[in-house]
């Protein structure tokens, strides 16, 4: 168990280890949904552009206010057009959006006036600022709004828009290369034999890549041969920036990645102290990162979400973000430690408490898809009912 590299430091080693590998291109705005900016957006220009207002009502100086005085409408000032000079001692008639006259400091809402013909009488006292939105609210010309590495999202689009840009600089997308290996796995849709199962791993993985926004550019399996694994591995270190696999990983006989991995590249890291999930190996092939997560299916998924998102993350240019997580008190006990990091399945109750799903094997998807997220257990610690771990939300990763 020594020989285990500890979940932190592995993180840390796959996070450091990993560059961009892609290169960059202009593209359309409203074509930009999901890629990753890889220049910072600088501000030219302050938003809103000038003192607006965020009433219907009336713009005065706050200093003119008297209970029960009369003021004179000495324009009316709709949104979109030039406001003249407030004349002293009036008002302005203006609607929400539209430009404070120079000489105004304030607007009252129209509730809190009585307006006869072109004259007004405010019931409530006003003062500096009231309903004023001021230049750069929002923005401030020369301010870094969204920085490099950011996936841009609706509320980005709708952001540079309001700055008047069309077009933005981002990475290309990432070309993910999935590999798949084991003489036991078929395709659904075909016949099974004896002593074969559904290829569920390499599905699973097209999916979580497509969903991280990164394209799969080639899926290929190998039959539990070293040519047949070699072969596959050359195919994809020729048209893939990154490679990720499933299975193969480990120490039996037929298990032959890592040995094609020392053959074609350098192995830096294997086998991590976390469960599920020890069997993974990180590698660069002629260039290309490579992650080779373990085959049974829960480890796959563990793997991916804690691996394999952030090996993508960086190498895609997007900011390599830990996923979130909180507190939640645990809902059953368990005194047996292991010197591993646990990622258990669990659903969070009614209650707020942590209950773990009743089947935790390796080899079980079926738990994740009926439970809420992980909790992680570190290293030699007991489950105690009511203590706070973490919980990880599949939402976070």
């Amino acid at each position: 168990m020594s020989t285990l590299l500890a979940f932190e430091e592995a993180l840390q080693e796959i996070k450091h280890s990993a560059t961009v590998c892609v290169e960059t291109q202009t593209t359309a705005l409203s074509n930009a949904l999901g890629r990753v900016l890889a220049k910072d957006i600088v501000a030219d220009i302050s938003v809103p552009p000038h003192d607006n207002s965020a009433m219907d009502g009336y713009a005065l100086a706050c200093d003119d206010w008297q209970d029960s005085k009369p003021f004179k409408i000495s324009q009316r000032i709709p949104a979109g057009q030039k406001a003249d000079a407030l004349e002293p001692g009036t008002c302005a008639r203006i609607f929400t959006g539209a430009t404070i006259p120079n000489g105004a400091d304030c607007v009252i809402m129209q509730e809190d006036a009585q307006q006869t013909g072109d004259t007004v009488i405010f019931t409530q006292q006003p003062f500096k600022g009231d309903n004023i939105r001021p230049k750069g609210q929002d923005m401030q010309a020369g301010q870094t709004v969204v920085k490099a590495g950011e996936k841009i999202t609706p509320m980005h689009i709708g952001l540079l828009s309001s700055l008047g840009l069309t077009r933005i600089t981002v990475y290309k997308p990432l070309r993910v290369g999935i590999l798949t290996t084991g003489d036991e796995l078929v395709p659904a849709g075909e016949t099974l034999k004896e002593g074969q199962i559904f290829n569920s791993n390499g599905p699973m993985l097209n999916a979580l890549v497509t969903q991280a926004g990164h394209q799969v550019a080639l899926c290929l399996h190998a039959v539990d041969t070293p040519e047949a694994t070699e072969d596959a591995l050359e195919k994809l270190i020729e048209s893939c920036d990154v490679i990720l696999s499933s299975g193969g990983v480990s120490v039996g006989e037929e298990d032959h990645v890592k040995d094609a991995l020392e053959k074609l590249g350098k192995v830096h890291l294997w086998k991590i102290a976390i469960k599920p999930g020890k069997p993974l190996v990180h590698a660069t092939l002629k260039g290309i990162p490579f992650l080779g997560l373990p085959g049974n299916p829960s480890s796959t998924l563990v793997t991916y979400h804690w691996f394999a998102r952030l090996l993508l993350s960086v190498c895609s240019g997007q900011i390599a973000e830990s996923p979130t997580s909180y507190l939640v008190d645990a809902g059953f006990n368990r005194t047996k430690t292991i010197q591993r990091d646990e990622f258990i399945r669990v659903s969070i109750g009614d209650d707020g408490l942590a209950y773990a799903h009743a089947q935790q094997s390796s080899g079980a998807l079926l738990a994740a898809c009926e439970s809420q997220g992980y909790l992680h257990v570190k290293t030699n610690t007991q489950i105690e009912y009511g203590c706070s771990y973490s919980f990880y939300p599949f939402s976070a990763f």
